[in-house]
């Protein structure tokens, strides 16, 4: 009550009807009280800025150094980014990779139904097969084939379990050339780790869908092709696509046995003139390009097995672009006209308050 008197003392201004002190009390009751102001007090990280400012310290070292050190030799990149003993060597890294996934993955896939198989002996096959060549490494697998000539000088159909080729009968050395060597050492090792990824993608399958399959009767080929493979591609394409990028840059391996590919190409050209860094730039450039297509076909492919999985795909790069510039754009009043597209577009029920100019509520 003290207050509300001060309060009416305080007014200077004259007033010929003079509000009563119970009514005053009532209308200062009415009215609601005023929210105290809170001053919110984000969290500071330290630690992560910390880190945060000592790599973009890193970075821009390096960025810097990209430009002002004149050893990274720009000049000389260029010259040999294009040239033709160069593009011919990454045709052949091209040609060596397609090669090896296509046979890789064929014989992986065979190898994945034998190690699930009921048999035995063929379950059995196909463990010892992955447990090998899992086991030996690349490089050994390529001047094995190489040098198999030592071991077989010839090679050939005749009386089994004795080398009376009557049938047919080939020199080894002329058999198995440096090409060859290359894509059975790739193949039959990429064959191993693929067998595993389709192993894996199979057995992620549930199981509840093929007894329902079965249940309705479904021949065996088509329960596997339209029920359980493209299930399972969901699970084998991101490891695969892995893989196949992991054999992109296994190819640089076979050098070992003087295959013009890309790396090699790369190591004849410096031994020559000595620029060792910027040759090597050329093919740590274009294995980036390489490796940054198959991840966007990559994308593109889990987007299209996802569906049927999620409610919304998500978004491609160019749909998260354009939606960025739309966020960033002036809200702009729609009109009836606006209205009629958004709900053909969308599908949804407008609801308006009979005003052209009113906002856009969906449901």
């Amino acid at each position: 009550m003290t207050h509300i008197t001060d309060t009416v003392t305080a007014d200077p201004a004259p007033s010929t009807e003079r509000a009563t002190p119970s009514a005053a009390a009532t209308t200062s009751a009415a009215a609601p009280a005023r929210p105290v102001a809170r001053r919110i007090r984000r969290q500071r990280h330290w630690g992560r800025w910390i880190f945060a400012a000592i790599a973009l310290f890193v970075v821009a070292q390096f960025v810097v150094s990209l430009f002002r050190n004149p050893q990274w030799r720009w000049d000389v990149f260029a010259q040999y980014f294009f040239s033709q003993s160069v593009v011919q060597g990454l045709g052949l890294t091209l040609v060596l990779t397609v090669v090896s996934a296509t046979i890789g993955f064929v014989l992986g896939g065979v190898l994945a139904v034998m190690r699930m198989s009921g048999s035995p002996i063929l379950s059995s096959l196909a463990s010892v097969y992955i447990w090998f060549f899992r086991a030996v490494p690349l490089v050994v697998q390529l001047v094995v084939w190489y040098n198999l000539g030592y071991l077989w000088p010839t090679l050939g159909i005749g009386t089994p379990f004795t080398t009376d080729f009557w049938l047919l009968e080939v020199n080894t050395v002329q058999l198995i050339s440096a090409f060859t060597a290359a894509i059975l050492g790739l193949s039959l090792h990429e064959a191993a780790y693929s067998a595993e990824i389709i192993r894996g993608g199979l057995l992620s399958v549930d199981a509840g869908q093929l007894e329902a399959s079965r249940a309705l009767g479904l021949p065996r080929a088509t329960r596997f092709f339209r029920i359980v493979l493209p299930q399972a591609l969901r699970s084998i394409v991101p490891n695969a696509f892995n893989s196949v990028i992991g054999l992109v840059k296994g190819t640089s391996v076979v050098f070992i046995v003087a295959l013009p590919e890309l790396f090699y190409t790369v190591q004849v050209i410096y031994n020559r003139n000595q620029l060792v860094i910027p040759l090597l730039l050329v093919s740590v450039v274009w294995y980036a390009v390489i490796t940054t297509v198959l991840n966007v076909v990559q994308y593109y492919i889990e987007r299209h097995y996802a569906r049927g999985t999620t409610a919304q795909l998500p978004p491609t790069p160019a749909q998260r672009v354009r939606r960025w510039f739309a966020a960033r754009r002036p809200n702009v009043v729609a009109t009836s006209l606006d209205r009629a597209d958004v709900t053909a577009q969308t599908g949804s029920v407008a609801i308006s308050a009979g005003d052209a100019n009113a906002p856009i509520i969906t449901r």
